[in-house]
């Protein structure tokens, strides 16, 4: 993880190019997001007595109802993970006669915490909600609309959203459960 890290700034101005086109795509899809569900609002004020989906080409599921939910609450976490991570205090770490920061030091110090361990976990569940419905949804928008690839779409979206969320939420379970304590200089639990 710190050899990672060290890589990452071991790249520069090119770092910066990255984290600046990352926050523009975000930026962005949060706007189309926001926009999407304003203009739904607007079109049909009132709520739905009861949600039942058409099936077949609706898709519609506990996850794209809750989107706006979903996009809301990780908007809050990249601003968290970043002030954690990314901006934390890290300490350094020698790695190859260079002085680095020691990101595999904070994160473990970190997900000993449970509300970040924890926090992280369901945070990363409404990842994998989110993705699940994101993913066929924006294949849709690029009209990829026949039923076989639909399906196929929808399918391949929910096993990559499931995949994402699993592989992102075993990282803090395992650390606050003992994981990955005997390589480090911290000590754990």
């Amino acid at each position: 993880m710190n050899r990672y890290s060290m890589f990452l700034h071991s790249l520069g101005p090119l770092l910066w190019v990255a984290r600046i086109g990352l926050l523009v795509v975000f930026t962005i899809h949060a706007w189309i997001g926001i926009s999407i569900w304003i203009n739904k609002r607007r079109a049909r004020p009132q709520k739905y007595e009861v949600y039942s989906s058409k099936g077949g080409p609706s898709r519609q599921s506990l996850s794209s109802r809750s989107m706006a939910f979903t996009g809301v609450v990780l908007l809050i976490f990249v601003v968290i993970h970043i002030n954690t991570f990314a901006l934390g205090d890290t300490g350094t770490v020698m790695i190859d006669g260079q002085q680095t920061h020691d990101i595999k030091s904070l994160v473990i110090e970190t997900y000993q915490n449970p509300g970040y361990a924890f926090g992280y976990a369901f945070v990363m569940l409404l990842l994998g909600a989110h993705l699940g419905h994101g993913i066929w949804s924006a294949f849709t928008s690029l009209s990829l609309k026949s039923k076989k690839v639909s399906a196929m779409l929808y399918s391949l979206g929910v096993v990559f959203a499931i995949l994402m969320a699993v592989g992102f939420l075993f990282i803090p379970i395992y650390i606050y459960f003992g994981g990955g304590c005997e390589a480090s200089l911290i000590q754990c639990r």
